[in-house]
C-alpha cells in the first residue's frame, strides 16, 4: 500500500511517527512523509520527504497574532490552563496552509492511506482514509478534531487511532494500542556521555521549538547543581561558560541513545521527551507550561513517575530527590515495563490493512 505520513512542520511532531514510518517501510509498503521546515531533517531515515509547508509559515508571526486577536486565549495558555483554544488556532492556520501542497501531493502520487500526528489535521482533508498517531498523553481524536474544526477545509473523522500512551498515565476510548519508540534522528554521541558515570548522571534537555522562558529551567538547574551529588549533562545549552564543576554540555545528540546511561532528566514537558524518559524508566522532572505541557506535568507526577516543578521551584534538595527516591525509581521501571508490554510498530504495520475500511 501506498502510505503518506503527515506532520506539522516541528521536530517534536515528526520524530514521534518515524518507528511507525520505518516499520511500514520494511514490512513491504510505500511510505512517503508529508511535512516542512526543521522536520525535513528526517529525510537522514532514508525515507522519502516531501517539503509540503510554504516558507512563509512560521509559527512566531501566527502564534503573535493570535495573542493580539485573542488576549485572553493567550493569557490562559501561558498558564497552562488554555486548554485547546490557542493550539486550535495555531494548528489550525498552519493546517490550512499544508492543505493545498497536502492535496496536490495526493492527486499525484495517490496514497491509499494517510498516516498523521493529531495537530497536523490537514492529513485527514484529503478524501483518503486517515489514521490518527497519538504522539502525546493527550487524546490525539480531540485534539484532531479541535484543529479541524479551525481549518476552511473539510476534514473527515479518521478510520481509527494508534494510542501510544500508556494505560496507567492516560487511557482513553478505542484505537488500536502501539508501543512508543523513542525517535530522534542520527547524531554522535560523545563516548564519556555513551557509558555510565562515576556518580548519578542528571540529562537537562529543553524544547526544540523556540519560545518564551525555553533557557528558564536549565538555567535554575544550573544555579542549584554545585550542592548535588550529581553530574549535569546539559542539552544545547543557551550559555557554556562559568558553570559549575558538576555541569557539563553536549550540543545536539540522540538522546533516547543517551537515556540509558542517566538516573534523571530534567525537561520542558514535550511529548517526545515524557514518553523517551517513561520507555526508558527514567525518573523526570517536568516543567509544566503552555500547550501539552501542563497535562504531561500534572500526568508524570500523579503516576510518581517523576516529579512536576516550576523553574522557580528547582532546589538541590529537589533534584537530590529526583535520583535518589526509590518510589520515584520504582514508578518509572513499572511504566517502562508497561509500554514494553504494547505491540510494536512492527506488528502493528504488519496489520495495517486491518485498521482502514475496504474500498
Amino acid at each position: 500500500m501506498r502510505v503518506l505520513v503527515v506532520a506539522a512542520p516541528l521536530l517534536g511532531h515528526v520524530f514521534p511517527l518515524m518507528p511507525f514510518a520505518l516499520a511500514l517501510r520494511d514490512a513491504g509498503h510505500e511510505v512517503v512523509v508529508a511535512t516542512g521546515g526543521e522536520a525535513l531533517r528526517v529525510r537522514d531515515s532514508g525515507l522519502h520527504v516531501e517539503d509540503v509547508v510554504p516558507a512563509k509559515v512560521r509559527f512566531g508571526p501566527i502564534a503573535l497574532r493570535i495573542m493580539v486577536t485573542h488576549p485572553f486565549v493567550a493569557k490562559r495558555e501561558m498558564r497552562g490552563s488554555g486548554r485547546l483554544d490557542f493550539v486550535s488556532r495555531l494548528f489550525g492556520a498552519v493546517g490550512d496552509a499544508m492543505t493545498e501542497p497536502l492535496q496536490a501531493l495526493a492527486k499525484k502520487w495517490q496514497p491509499d492511506v494517510v498516516v498523521h500526528e493529531p495537530l497536523a489535521a490537514a492529513g485527514s482533508a484529503l478524501g483518503v482514509p486517515s489514521i490518527v498517531h497519538d504522539v502525546s498523553l493527550f487524546d490525539g481524536l480531540e485534539l484532531t478534531a479541535a484543529v479541524g474544526a479551525r481549518m476552511k477545509a473539510g476534514v473527515r473523522s479518521p478510520a481509527t487511532i494508534l494510542r501510544t500512551a500508556p494505560k496507567s498515565l492516560a487511557e482513553f476510548w478505542g484505537g488500536r494500542p502501539m508501543r512508543f519508540v523513542a525517535y530522534s534522528g542520527d547524531g554522535e554521541v560523545p563516548q564519556w556521555l555513551a557509558e555510565p558515570s562515576g556518580k548519578p548522571r542528571i540529562l537537562v534537555s529543553r524544547s526544540t521549538a523556540p519560545g518564551p522562558g525555553s533557557g528558564r529551567m536549565m538555567a535554575a538547574v544550573v544555579r542549584a547543581a554545585e550542592r548535588v551529588d550529581a553530574e549535569f549533562v546539559l542539552v544545547r545549552p543557551e550559555r557554556a561558560e562559568g558553570l559549575p564543576d558538576n555541569v557539563r554540555t553536549v550540543g545536539w545528540v540522540p538522546i533516547p541513545r543517551v537515556l540509558p546511561f542517566c538516573d534523571g532528566i530534567v525537561h520542558h514537558g514535550g511529548a517526545g521527551t515524557v514518553l523517551g524518559a517513561l520507555a526508558a524508566g527514567v525518573p523526570q522532572l517536568v516543567e509544566p507550561g503552555p500547550g501539552d505541557r501542563t497535562v504531561h506535568a500534572n500526568a508524570i507526577a500523579g503516576r510518581g513517575a517523576g516529579l512536576r516543578a516550576a523553574a522557580r521551584e528547582v532546589t538541590p534538595e529537589l533534584l537530590t530527590g529526583l535520583i535518589e527516591d526509590s518510589k520515584l525509581q520504582r514508578a518509572a521501571g513499572e511504566v517502562r515495563d508497561e509500554i514494553a508490554g504494547m505491540p510494536a510498530p512492527a506488528e502493528v504495520a504488519a496489520t495495517l490493512e486491518d485498521l482502514i475500511p475496504l474500498k
